[in-house]
């Protein structure tokens, strides 16, 4: 196993440095509180496990029909661009924008949009990927930017 601050090999420990639990060597723990050893046996046939499994990543995305949607429903109801933002809270121009096509909302506009014309500006995506082999190479690690001050 190599150590998370400075790639060096050998026994490690769980470490919260700064808020973060990392597995650092016997002179990087001294950077923080010690909560674990950490087994080697275990670590390894986690590492070797996690090589072969594909990871899968469900996000939210916005429609891409959303401009159309929200112009046709807005105005179904009647409302004209202004009267629909000041009901919403938001600015015309922003109204403009998004039903030009010209800016996509962010997910919680779009959703807040969305309930407020009750129609539906997100849908889930999912993704998978390979989870990626860890091997050594010639990269740096955080220890390389760190300096540290001797006492």
């Amino acid at each position: 196993m190599i150590c998370d601050m400075c790639g060096s090999e050998g026994k490690l420990y769980k470490t919260i440095i700064e808020d973060a639990q990392l597995n650092v060597c016997h002179e990087c723990s001294k950077f923080g509180k010690v909560t674990a050893i950490v087994e080697q046996k275990d670590a390894t046939i986690k590492e070797s496990k996690s090589n072969q499994e594909l990871q899968t990543e469900v996000m939210e995305i916005i429609v891409e029909d959303y401009a159309e949607k929200i112009r046709k429903k807005r105005e179904s109801l009647g409302l004209k661009q202004g009267e629909f933002a000041k009901k919403i809270s938001e600015k015309e121009s922003l109204i403009q924008k998004i039903e030009s096509g010209h800016l996509e909302p962010s997910l919680g506009l779009a959703k807040k949009i969305g309930s407020f014309l009750k129609i539906k500006l997100t849908e889930e995506h999912e993704e998978t990927h390979e989870k990626q082999s860890k091997t050594k190479t010639d990269s740096f690690t955080i220890g390389d930017f760190i300096k540290i001050k001797g006492k």
